[in-house]
């Protein structure tokens, strides 16, 4: 049997070969932790479903271990890397899968990615731990329905556990709402500690977000305002909590939110119905 990294179709060296030939290494500053496990790759690329020709945004590919598995699964891949090491190896896959991976070599932050692509892409990353939580934020963000499908990214278990978080819940914040509100999200698979190079601290998490219908009469900037007060606060009564923003306080009682509650007792659905107040 081949080892667990090398790819059982294409005739691609494995991953580690292909690291110890560029030189590279995880480097901390930019957050990064590799990847070598085929199999594991395979079924984090399987989560969002067929991806025969359909177009694949990776945040951070590194030397290519995910990208691998995105296009041994049909994808199109468009993948922005600001790791400058990693464009050598990045470009010996382009090599292997013609017309199939475009490297961008850049800050994912600053990149407008929507006008990278055709149609709307499914967006596949084992995130740099550094950016994770801005990315997802500002793809949440914006126009609704969103220019992407579906996400399917890797985090650190604690932060997958504060997306997906129900009211009462100690991970249950700001976070959860402003993904909850208008999309599903579900923790779809677990990854130990020690599937990485060098392996993290903590362990780790895949999370799948799709899209669904906003509610009507809410605004995200409005969500975003009532949350961070909210949850910046959140041992506080809301009445307290929620002084910062204007008429906040007299929407609650109009709808017949007690003040007396705290943020983590709301469900996204009465958060949902006091940014509508507000509107």
């Amino acid at each position: 049997m081949p080892p667990p990294d090398m790819d059982p179709v294409t005739p691609l060296p494995p991953l580690r070969e292909v690291i110890a030939r560029h030189g590279l290494s995880a480097a901390k500053s930019l957050g990064q932790n590799f990847l070598f496990d085929g199999q594991l790759l395979a079924r984090i690329a399987a989560i969002p479903g067929d991806l025969t020709d359909q177009e694949v945004l990776e945040i951070g590919p590194g030397p290519g271990g995910l990208t691998r598995a995105l296009l041994m699964a049909g994808g199109r891949v468009t993948a922005i890397e600001r790791d400058r090491r990693c464009i050598p190896a990045l470009a010996e896959l382009a090599e292997a899968f013609p017309g199939r991976l475009k490297v961008i070599e850049g800050d994912a932050l600053r990149i407008n990615a929507p006008e990278l692509f055709e149609s709307k892409p499914h967006i596949v990353s084992n995130l740099p731990y550094n950016v994770g939580t801005p990315l997802l934020v500002g793809w949440l963000s914006g126009a609704w329905l969103p220019w992407w499908q579906s996400c399917t990214l890797m985090f650190q278990k604690e932060v997958a556990e504060r997306i997906v978080a129900a009211p009462d819940q100690s991970a249950y914040g700001r976070l959860a709402v402003l993904t909850q509100w208008r999309s599903e999200s579900r923790i779809a698979m677990p990854v130990h500690r020690s599937a990485f190079t060098p392996p993290p601290k903590v362990m780790s998490a895949v999370v799948h977000i799709t899209p669904k219908p906003a509610p009507e009469g809410v605004s995200f900037r409005t969500l975003e305002r009532l949350t961070a007060a909210a949850f910046g606060q959140r041992r506080k009564m809301l009445r307290q909590s929620l002084k910062p923003v204007a008429g906040a306080v007299e929407a609650m009682e109009s709808i017949g939110i007690d003040p007396a509650r705290r943020a983590e007792t709301l469900s996204v659905e009465e958060f949902i119905a006091l940014a509508r107040a507000l509107a």
